[in-house]
């Protein structure tokens, strides 16, 4: 399944806006990028290897931000076009695929785990 780039981001911004205001309030010092392909670096965070890496957050988890927390570098959460076109078969299924990915990289941000996170759907 191939997708323009636009329509990638169209996507990612159609995820991020069916976040709840509440938790969109939250959000604070975040940067959300698409690109086409994880890096190496990027793809040795995966536990793994077989699978494809979908989205990835960077950064400092709400939970773990102390009072001294400040002067930072935003967190950046990165949405792979790539893997996701790979695993694919359909447009429909492309863009609910990109929703889970935002929602579950969001979830690392409010400091849930990926086995909390795949328990719930994410």
């Amino acid at each position: 399944m191939r997708i323009s780039d636009e329509d990638f981001e169209k996507a990612i911004e159609e995820a991020l806006q069916s976040i709840p205001a509440r938790f969109h309030r939250a959000l604070n010092n975040i940067g959300i990028a698409m690109d086409d392909e994880p890096n190496e670096r990027e793809i040795a965070t995966m536990d793994d290897a077989c699978s494809e890496l979908l989205g990835l957050y960077e950064g400092i988890p709400l939970p773990q931000r102390t009072n001294g927390y400040g002067g930072v570098m935003p967190d950046v959460i990165t949405i792979f076009k790539g893997p996701h076109e790979r695993i694919c078969a359909t447009h429909e299924e492309l863009v609910i695929q990109i929703r889970k990915t935002v929602m579950h990289e969001i979830g690392h941000y409010f400091g849930f785990d990926d086995d909390y996170l795949h328990a719930h759907g994410y």
